[in-house]
């Protein structure tokens, strides 16, 4: 039975050719997520239900052959199991009721794990079905993105939240605080339903300043591995600090990960040393290009193919998938990386 390639890659071996995932290719662009969504309540309520949210994570691994699945679940479901009342308006995206009190925030760490129970479930009907050579990938939303949310009550350009950051530093490290436990338990929870790798989504690490980064990004990050680490758990760790340029460079030096995460803007040179370093790197292919698709799309997979397959590579985007994505152009890129045709009929 040979090991998910995934998993050599992020081990520290350079493979034939880079194993492939998207982010966000769970759902948002295939027919037969949104015939799946049109059925659920609400978009939380989809997340919660494991065997629907089992079925969506496994539609791209059926139509595509990606050399990983990542669960179908939201980042905001953190917040949801401390307390706080998270929704999704339709066309608009997330929203959160007030902030909790920092001590029912924390009263609500030790519960919070069980009130996500769902989402290991879903990891574990995935993993019985996925075929042993293909991965199954756990995330997380990062804390401070987590906690523009928390803060903000909505998506935003985070303005009011990285000002919060400097006119409220001690309150602002208490709710990271708490939500360093509660991800490094809810981490260690899906790997201990089947999850065999663990990504940590920092969303909105852009804009922040190298002393800020340091304090809300690499500390909490490195917290959230060490917790993992000592609850017994050894699966690898992606890092995907998006949007902090050269910053990336300092995060990858700092923090016990496995693979960094680039985004787009990520140039070859420092995708090399971050391997020359010793790590992984995964991404970074516009999520734009692959909507447009054309020449230039070809010509950009091709680049980075060259640049970055001298070393561990995971080829994916610096972004999640769109979703009007056509998905004739997701399966241009999947065969062009692995050379193995995309399943057209899937969704019959």
């Amino acid at each position: 039975m040979s090991e998910p390639k995934l998993l050599r890659v992020l081990a520290g071996e350079t493979a034939e050719r880079p194993p492939v995932w998207f982010m966000r290719q769970a759902g948002r662009s295939l027919p037969e997520y949104l015939e799946l969504r049109a059925r659920a309540k609400d978009f939380m309520d989809l997340c919660f239900n494991p065997e629907m949210a089992a079925e969506v994570t496994l539609q791209p691994m059926r139509r595509f052959p990606m050399d990983a699945a990542i669960v179908f679940a939201d980042i905001l479901v953190i917040p949801h199991a401390l307390g706080q009342t998270v929704w999704f308006e339709p066309g608009e995206g997330p929203r959160l009721g007030d902030l909790p009190p920092i001590g029912a925030l924390q009263d609500a760490i030790e519960g919070s794990t069980a009130r996500l129970s769902a989402i290991g479930e879903t990891l574990a009907r995935v993993r019985a079905e996925l075929e042993p050579d293909r991965a199954l990938i756990g995330f997380a939303g990062a804390p401070w993105t987590v906690a523009t949310y928390m803060l903000e009550g909505r998506g935003s350009q985070r303005e009011a939240a990285r000002t919060y950051a400097y006119e409220h530093p001690e309150a602002l490290d208490a709710l990271l605080d708490v939500l360093v436990e509660s991800t490094a338990r809810y981490l260690v929870m899906q790997a201990k339903a089947g999850a065999q790798a663990l990504q940590l989504f920092e969303s909105w690490a852009e804009s922040l300043a190298e002393d800020v980064f340091e304090r809300i990004v690499v500390g909490p990050h490195r917290r959230i591995v060490e917790q993992v680490r000592a609850a017994g758990v050894d699966v690898p760790f992606i890092g995907f600090p998006r949007g902090c340029g050269a910053l990336v460079e300092n995060y990858a030096a700092a923090v016990p990960v496995q693979a960094v995460g680039l985004d787009t803007q990520a140039s070859a040179a420092s995708g090399r040393r971050i391997q020359a370093g010793g790590k992984a790197i995964q991404g970074a292919l516009d999520n734009l290009l692959l909507r447009a698709g054309g020449p230039a799309l070809d010509a950009r997979v091709d680049a980075l193919l060259e640049q970055w397959s001298g070393g561990p590579y995971i080829f994916n985007l610096g972004h999640g998938v769109i979703p009007d994505t056509p998905i004739e152009h997701i399966a241009r890129v999947v065969e062009r990386v692995t050379g193995k045709p995309a399943n057209r009929m899937a969704a019959a």
